[in-house]
């Protein structure tokens, strides 16, 4: 039913805890799938020491390095199950998280819902940040953070929905904000609500979040087509102003003209000086 989805790039030292943390599944039918994105570190050696045990169900992939989303959508292609999650190399899984998503698809999963939303916690025992999802059973991704959710999550996928939206290959550029994805599956499905840790995460230094300033100036086109949707689908707010501003930014590293933009000529204007600040500040 589940694959377990690791993209890794030279995080040998770091794999060995997800590893174990499969291991101690209560339930271990499942596929642990690791796309190796270019690692010279001696990754896929390591990797195949483990498949040699046989203890759990592993694949391995290697490819040219070309990002997360590229590694990506490789395991996506290649995925075999119903469900798709992703498990990145900081993190690990608490022991019962394969048994508990697995209970709840059994129970209640239909061609309704795109897959399931659960938390990520600091330890097994505290939600990450401390921020508890609101009292419902389903919902968009989008509409748990407008309800005030401020925390992160794990996030289980159909894994034929997540073939109908697979990240843009950008030459040149490596990386697409996830939520550009995940925008597009909240406009035509709802997903379950599962109030439990599955992942333990641990921000750990030139991860994703940490190289972030690096990664917008490095992929203008990701994080354009990310603004542009944005700007489209909030609702008229400050918000909404901030996503025109980031946009009109981006629109002139990438030389485009902001008159081309798919908003109103009254809804650019009231980007411009926002994106004016952006630039003096030498922000993206």
């Amino acid at each position: 039913m589940l694959t377990v989805f690791t993209p890794v790039y030279n995080r040998r030292k770091l794999l060995k805890r997800v590893y174990e943390s499969l291991l101690c599944q209560t339930d271990r039918d499942f596929v642990w799938l690791i796309v190796d994105d270019g690692s010279s570190d001696g990754t896929g050696e390591q990797v195949h020491e483990w498949m040699g045990e046989k203890r759990i169900s592993i694949r391995y992939i290697y490819q040219e390095n070309g990002g997360k989303m590229r590694a990506h959508n490789t395991g996506v292609k290649n995925c075999e199950t119903e469900l798709f999650v992703c498990l990145d190399s900081d993190d690990f899984f608490a022991e019962d998280a394969v048994a508990s998503v697995k209970r709840l698809w059994k129970a209640k999963g239909s061609e309704t819902y795109a897959g399931i939303i659960a938390h990520k916690g600091e330890s097994r025992e505290r939600v990450l940040y401390g921020q508890e999802f609101p009292k419902v059973e389903t919902s968009t991704l989008r509409a748990l953070y407008k309800g005030g959710f401020a925390g992160e999550t794990t996030l289980v996928f159909r894994t034929d929905i997540l073939k109908q939206f697979l990240f843009p290959e950008i030459p040149g550029e490596k990386y697409v904000p996830e939520d550009f994805i995940y925008d597009k599956i909240d406009s035509r499905y709802i997903m379950l609500v599962l109030p439990e840790i599955l992942t333990v995460c641990e921000i750990v230094s030139q991860g994703y979040t940490d190289q972030a300033p690096k990664l917008r100036r490095e992929n203008p086109m990701g994080w354009y087509l990310y603004y542009e949707q944005r700007a489209q689908l909030e609702e008229m707010s400050v918000l909404k102003i901030k996503y025109i501003s980031h946009l009109i930014r981006f629109s002139g590293e990438l030389g485009k003209s902001i008159w081309n933009l798919p908003l109103s000529k009254g809804l650019i204007l009231l980007g411009i000086p926002g994106a004016v600040l952006l630039r003096m500040a030498g922000k993206m």
